[in-house]
Parts: C-alpha cells; structure tokens; sequence
C-alpha cells in the first residue's frame, strides 16, 4: 500500500499515512489532532533488472546530437 507524506500547517509536524492510491488526494489530520495539512511530493526510487552496469550507454546513430553528422 502507498505511503504519502503530510505536513501539519498549525503545528510544523511531518507525518505518514498508508493508504490506497484511490484516497491518495484526501486529507489527513496530523497526529495532534490539527486538519490543516499539505500532502508533500515525495522522491520516488525505481530500480530495474535491465542488464549491463548501470551506467548510460554511449550515444550513437542518427540525427547531429547522435554523432550521424560527424560534428
């Protein structure tokens, strides 16, 4: 289940709250008890199983940015 994060207005709290994504926009009281809260962006990490080391693969084929021209 997805955790969004909110911050409290009134009191400066930043709290969690698990829930299903169809709620996600719905408000949630600080742990105080205080309504006026903002639910914060979060930085989210995608990980794959992709092959090779992670890194870029070097840029290649058409197009001037793709080397094609020569430039």
């Amino acid at each position: 289940m997805p955790r969004y994060e909110f911050r409290c207005r009134a009191c400066g709290a930043t709290f969690e709250v698990n829930r299903p994504m169809a709620r996600a926009g719905e408000p949630a009281p600080c742990p105080q008890g205080h309504a006026d809260t903002v639910k914060l962006l979060s930085a989210v990490a995608v990980t794959g199983r992709g092959g090779g080391s992670g890194a870029a693969s070097p840029a290649s084929g058409g197009g001037c940015c793709g080397g094609g021209c020569g430039c």
